[in-house]
């Protein structure tokens, strides 16, 4: 039982890799290397962004949510708390207060990923990274450097 936990362990925080890297690249301006942060409105190397979470990581529901998670600048997201107000209002901007809504609803509902749904997300994320890099002739040091 240990080496499965320890497996989808393993799984998440590559899943999570993932994921961040897909949102940055996401929400990267087109035809630049800088985004704009959801919460401040600030426009930044995309260096300097996170995968900042609305709904906090520990809520499984929303953790690999699109809508949910969103490039931020790294002062909003580790020092700001996460710059809470700033972060919804720029959710509300790019979704609707309807979404917004509905995610927020979903805030609570259980949700326990097997090991084969990492799998799949792992690769789905992959695959549409290198098609967004591809696309933009990038390679993903562009997220570090």
């Amino acid at each position: 039982m240990q080496t499965k936990k320890n497996n989808s362990a393993s799984l998440k925080r590559r899943l999570d890799t993932e994921f961040s890297r897909y949102i940055r690249l996401r929400d990267m301006i087109p035809g630049t290397t800088v985004f704009r942060c959801i919460s401040c409105g600030l426009i930044k190397p995309i260096n300097q962004a996170d995968c900042g979470h609305y709904i906090n990581r520990s809520h499984m529901n929303t953790r690999y949510s699109e809508i949910n998670c969103n490039a931020q600048c790294k002062n909003c997201n580790r020092f700001d708390e996460g710059n809470i107000q700033g972060y919804r209002r720029g959710l509300v901007m790019k979704y609707g207060e309807k979404k917004v809504l509905l995610l927020e609803s979903s805030k609570y509902d259980i949700r326990k990923y097997a090991e084969y749904e990492y799998e799949a997300l792992i690769a789905h994320y992959k695959k549409e990274i290198k098609r967004m890099l591809e696309e933009r002739n990038l390679d993903i040091s562009c997220l570090t450097r």
